[in-house]
């Protein structure tokens, strides 16, 4: 009895000592768990050159000075050796990139059945995961904050992911979000359509009505969506003039009711537009943001300008578009809606619209670099110093961001990155970054 009384408080004695080493680890455990933690004290980056994010030129054997989460000074190297260097002197040292057009609830979406696959096939909890990943790969790619405009059938699911980056429970980039995007009746079906009596999921929030839309704005920025975005057209056509038609979803009364809820509420908002009837009636109802914009008028051109209206143009993924359909008998028309495309672009700039870079990336795969648009931007009339400015600065101006973020000066935001060679003589270096550092905390350094 005496041995089994023993025995007995011996394994008394080890689970409760188990117990507390359980415990103990979930109290000490490091949450949000850091790859590199953040030194104490200054952190010093030595860089062989800089692009500031608003100079055409590169500077050269700068030393960025970093106390905590944001940029101290920047300037010559200190007068002695400080402690905390990280030696970036053979490469470039840019502010992180913005992409202002993303999709983290989507994994690809071009090759047949995939979309479906995606709304069908997996649960919003799934998604989330996957959402993560693609947050964790954007900031790798050195994009340390994203606008990403909807969740293709998970619903606000982006809010939470937005939430869990800025209390650190995850890696990912600054997000600004808009949950889901609306479309009219009829407007946004799975392809090919299902039968007419088969329910399933559509990627975005049916809104029909003036009254209808909004409401649809007030309960969606109930849920905390930063953005608001619209689908304007569809069902593009190319005219032999060159002029892209489109048919327009939402009345411009619909339209305008959409905006000025959101302006209310002191909200802005994303129009995906692509054909001329879409873009106008984008334009006309004060939209901040046009997004693709294949075809826009030169009128309407004028208005951005005069409106302060954005321009996103997502080229890359029109080029990724005809690489899949290179072998499969691509048709005339989708080579001339990518010169329609480019001559769009041109005039953008040459009228002085704001352009900002996003790039679609969900559309395409997330194991794609999106810098790789960088290269379309500079062959269709950008100089690489204006392409860097668009995925920099002009990137978070356009997100209200750009007091913390966009360019390398003190009391921004330490969100910088660093590439081999100069990127103003070769810009694909852009898409292979060697160190990310996002909040003064170090997420790569090869």
């Amino acid at each position: 009895m005496k041995r089994l009384a023993v025995a007995a408080l011996l394994m008394l004695c080890y689970r409760i000592s188990v117990a507390q080493n359980i415990a103990d680890d979930a109290t000490n455990a490091p949450r949000p768990v850091k790859l590199v933690p953040a030194p104490s004290g200054t952190v010093y980056l030595r860089c062989g050159a800089l692009f500031d994010g608003k100079q055409d030129e590169l500077r050269r054997d700068v030393i960025i000075a970093i106390e905590g989460d944001r940029i101290r000074s920047v300037g010559a190297a200190p007068a002695k050796a400080e402690a905390n260097v990280i030696d970036l002197s053979q490469q470039t040292c840019l502010p992180g990139m913005v992409e202002s057009h993303t999709h983290v609830f989507l994994q690809g979406d071009r090759k047949p059945g995939q979309y479906d696959a995606q709304l069908l096939k997996q649960s919003v909890a799934y998604r989330t995961i996957e959402a993560v990943t693609a947050a964790h790969a954007a900031l790798g790619w050195g994009y340390t904050a994203i606008r990403d405009l909807e969740t293709e059938g998970a619903g606000y699911a982006d809010v939470d992911v937005r939430n869990a980056i800025a209390r650190g429970l995850v890696w990912g980039p600054r997000m600004e979000v808009v949950g889901r995007a609306m479309d009219v009746t009829g407007a946004y079906p799975l392809q090919p359509a299902y039968a007419w009596d088969v329910q399933v999921p559509i990627g975005v929030q049916t809104v029909d009505g003036v009254e209808g839309a909004r409401k649809a704005v007030r309960e969606q920025l109930s849920h905390g969506v930063d953005w608001i975005k619209v689908y304007a057209d569809r069902g593009n056509r190319i005219q032999p003039s060159g002029v892209i038609e489109s048919i327009p979803t939402f009345t411009l009364d619909e339209m305008r009711a959409i905006v000025d809820e959101a302006h209310r509420e002191r909200h802005r908002v994303a129009v995906h537009a692509t054909g001329m009837q879409g873009v106008h009636n984008a334009v006309e109802a004060g939209a901040d943001s046009i997004e693709h914009g294949n075809y826009i008028a030169p009128e309407d051109l004028q208005t951005m300008v005069a409106k302060g209206i954005w321009y996103v143009p997502t080229p890359y993924v029109g080029e990724y578009d005809a690489e899949l359909r290179a072998g499969k008998g691509g048709t005339p028309q989708e080579t001339r809606g990518m010169q329609i495309g480019q001559d769009t672009f041109r005039r953008a700039m040459q009228a002085g619209v704001k352009i900002a870079f996003g790039t679609d990336v969900g559309a395409f795969e997330w194991d794609i670099s999106p810098a790789k648009q960088l290269v379309t931007m500079t062959r269709w009339g950008m100089t690489p110093a204006q392409a860097l400015r668009s995925t920099t600065l002009a990137g978070a101006q356009l997100m209200a961001m750009d007091a913390d973020i966009g360019s390398i000066e003190p009391g921004k935001f330490a969100d910088i990155i660093a590439v081999s060679g100069n990127p103003l003589a070769d810009v694909t270096v852009m898409q292979n970054p060697t160190f990310v550092m996002k909040g003064g905390v170090v997420f790569k350094k090869q």
